[in-house]
């Protein structure tokens, strides 16, 4: 499993897609920061940081989960893994790891740009405002690594790239989440905590508050083990053709 950990962490690494596609978004992240400069105060970075990271599922996460999870559907791949004895399991766990540690050093350049580009145009960042920028970048860090867990169970499940990056978009968007809550709210109400955007949404305000992040901690995690179990029984009925 190591093996393949590194062999795809470095295929990513190579992929020049990548480099292209993030340097586009942070030219014009550049670009829309220098005509605001102007109208620049300490209140409207964390507010721009705040709305930008709100896409990242989206922008950041989209092009991460076809890299790391639908690649290998399009190239045939996952059967030539399997067919060489690696465990769907451990194929499964793979990506999550993958999906974690490239998600934390994209997100994590993204929040060093951001405060470059503003300290480039004059602008510094108090402690303050640095733990509540933080704390954004983290729930939807955490969302991103969620919603393609989540939707891995389709990739495994169907093996079908355009049903998996559909059901992507749709948690990215919170189309689905805003469906659920809603009739969460309605008929359960005391589920509400118990969903994945109030679990990111309660560590973001940890985060800010500095109270116990224990909980939310815990539920995230068993919540992420879940679907990654469900994606893991969804491959392994799902036969394979070689």
């Amino acid at each position: 499993m190591l093996n393949y950990i590194r062999g795809e962490f470095y295929r990513l690494l190579r992929k020049k897609s990548m480099y292209m596609y993030f340097g586009l978004v942070a030219v014009l992240y550049f670009l829309l920061a220098f005509m605001r400069s102007n109208t620049f105060t300490e209140e409207t970075i964390v507010l721009d940081a705040q709305m930008f990271s709100r896409f990242f599922p989206v922008l950041l996460g989209g092009f991460l989960f076809t890299a790391i999870y639908t690649d290998d559907l399009n190239s045939k791949n996952l059967i030539s893994l399997v067919g060489f004895g690696l465990s769907k399991m451990k194929i499964v766990v793979s990506k999550l790891i993958l999906t974690a540690l490239f998600s934390l050093i994209i997100f994590g350049f993204i929040l060093l740009l951001h405060l470059a580009i503003f300290r480039l145009l004059g602008w510094s960042v108090t402690a303050d405002a640095l733990t509540t920028i933080s704390a954004s970048f983290v729930k939807y860090l955490l969302a991103t690594i969620a919603y393609s867990v989540l939707s891995g169970i389709v990739v495994y499940g169907l093996q079908r790239t355009t049903f998996a990056v559909v059901l992507y978009i749709v948690f990215a968007f919170d189309i689905a989440g805003s469906l659920i809550g809603g009739a969460v709210a309605s008929y359960a109400p005391y589920l509400s905590d118990y969903l994945m955007t109030n679990i990111t949404t309660n560590i973001m305000v940890g985060i800010e508050s500095g109270s116990d992040l224990a909980m939310p901690i815990v539920l995230y995690i068993i919540f992420v083990a879940v679907a990654a179990v469900l994606s893991a029984l969804a491959f392994t009925k799902k036969e394979m053709e070689f």
